[in-house]
């Protein structure tokens, strides 16, 4: 009995062998359109949260009048929202408001984490064609909504690609199959020395203690301002399903609010309008508009002899890191239990804390800030630059205090054994 041969041959776009049979595709073309679905999945499911409450809010408040057209404009509004969430400027009433509420932003992140996370398969063709998905798609959003600049077409596509490949990639990360990302991260050691990613997740680690601390503040702060806020809201009377938006609306934003009480403990504060300051110094806040949010902002009544001293607490933060790079340096260099650790692998650690600290507090800043508004309200938020030199300075400041500190009680043990 003869062998039967296995040569394939093409038909159209399918290739099949000569039994008949589908010959199996590559093995990227069958996980590539996994990494489609998944940026889909979670571009509608993102996009759906969004303008579903202005539809509504329509809906409830309409006379019957244009209502073809109110229709639209309120879905037009609420996709220019859900792109200020991507970075993409909103052009209304002839206003360029450029603040990223960060709260859809996060809410972008976790759509794409958890549709990946479910749907795609793990590869990087599924998570390049996710990303490319979800870049082109959110362009098409913005063409279609036609509420932001034409330089803003650009930002779209940067905007889609950065939170469809971050939320796309962590969700495939997170798939039981998926190699560890420390494994992942050890492919980097030829181009970053360990010591130096031991930094950056000291960094990390100290970055993410200032925000916890940043949500306590504000927590703070809206418990104090609740009867301004509430005094606002009675002012603005929203009605039910406006108060429902109203809601849903700031906490949009709340996470600007979080990065702003950040820049409050670093030190330099933040604006809220040109000319206002929100510092742990002294507070000058000027003519705001009537948010409720923003009745929780500090006054001067959060002014004392000890606020000064606030900076101090994000130093002591450092501290923390300091000892997480410390307990884990011996390892990562591979010193010795009685030998001290080398110099060298100190300053890079060290380094590697406060260049993380920097720019991860930097960008948020940068990002939580932006016009949103004509005149004065073109400045609101932080000195980006600013707030990101000064907590590396004492996220790393304090670190190196811990580090130091550490390694000069090895020197002395060891000068006290050897006596």
């Amino acid at each position: 009995m003869g062998t039967m041969s296995t040569t394939s041959t093409t038909r159209g776009a399918r290739t099949r062998t000569v039994e008949g049979s589908p010959a199996p595709a590559p093995v990227g073309v069958r996980r590539a359109p996994s990494g489609v679905l998944a940026a889909l999945q979670a571009l509608t499911l993102s996009l759906a949260v969004v303008v579903l409450p202005g539809v509504v809010a329509f809906l409830a408040s309409s006379t019957g009048a244009s209502e073809g057209t109110g229709w639209g404009q309120s879905v037009t509004v609420a996709a220019g929202f859900w792109l200020l969430g991507h970075g993409v400027p909103l052009v209304a009433s002839g206003t360029t408001v450029t603040l990223v509420p960060l709260g859809l932003t996060a809410l972008a992140l976790f759509c794409c984490f958890a549709s990946a996370r479910r749907s795609a398969h793990t590869a990087v063709s599924a998570w390049v064609a996710g990303t490319v998905t979800y870049a082109l798609t959110t362009l098409g959003v913005a063409l279609l909504a036609g509420s932001t600049p034409p330089w803003g077409l650009g930002v779209a596509v940067v905007g889609g690609a950065v939170v469809g490949g971050l939320g796309l990639g962590g969700g495939i990360l997170a798939r039981p199959d998926a190699p560890f990302v420390a494994d992942l991260a050890g492919r980097l050691d030829r181009v970053v020395p360990p010591t130096v990613r031991l930094g950056l997740r000291g960094g990390l680690l100290g970055t993410s203690l200032l925000a916890g601390a940043s949500a306590v503040v504000v927590g703070a702060w809206l418990v104090a301002g609740r009867a301004t806020s509430g005094d606002i809201v009675a002012g603005l009377v929203p009605g039910t399903v406006g108060g429902i938006v109203l809601a849903l609306g700031q906490l949009a934003v709340l996470p600007n609010l979080v990065a702003w009480a950040g820049a409050w403990l670093v030190g330099p504060g933040f604006a809220v309008g040109e000319g206002s300051t929100f510092a742990p110094g002294g507070s000058e806040p000027g003519a705001l508009p009537a948010i409720p949010l923003l009745g929780a902002l500090p006054g001067d009544d959060w002014t004392n002899a000890l606020t000064p001293w606030v900076p101090a607490g994000v130093v002591a933060l450092g501290v923390v890191a300091g000892v997480f790079v410390w307990r884990r340096l011996r390892d990562v260099t591979g010193t010795h239990p009685d030998d001290v650790v080398p110099w060298s692998a100190v300053v890079l650690a060290l380094a590697g804390v406060a260049l993380a600290s920097g720019l991860l507090v930097g960008l948020v800043s940068w990002l939580a800030g932006g016009a949103v508004g004509p005149g004065r309200l073109e400045v609101v938020g932080a000195d980006a630059l600013v707030v990101g030199a000064l907590a590396a300075a004492e996220i790393g400041g304090g670190a190196a205090l811990a580090v130091l500190w550490s390694r000069l009680e090895v020197l002395g043990r060891r000068h006290r054994d050897a006596g």
